[in-house]
């Protein structure tokens, strides 16, 4: 049985940036290293989230009743693109 490694952000950081000049998948990084991969994925979502300010996460929502067509009562469509080829459509009218 194999010990896990205690990193702190710092260095999984380091471990990150390591990852990105590899040129590798993370899977084979992560089995090159002996680094878990499910603790490698949430460390490099979690890095990239805190690398988000709270001022540019407070304006990736939008307030649909703020927007002029909605105070006037004209129609509306929103068509949010999830990936995988997944839309979310809003509209109004």
């Amino acid at each position: 049985m194999t010990q896990s490694t205690r990193r702190t952000p710092g260095q999984w950081q380091a471990v990150i940036d390591q990852w990105q000049n590899s040129g590798q998948s993370a899977v084979r990084f992560c089995e090159e290293h002996g680094v878990g991969y499910a603790s490698f994925c949430n460390w490099r979502k979690r890095l990239a989230d805190d690398q988000v300010s709270p001022a540019e996460r407070e304006t990736s929502f939008i307030d649909i009743t703020a927007l002029p067509s909605a105070s006037k009562g004209l129609a509306w469509n929103i068509v949010l693109s999830l990936g995988n080829g997944v839309e979310l459509r809003l509209s109004q009218g």
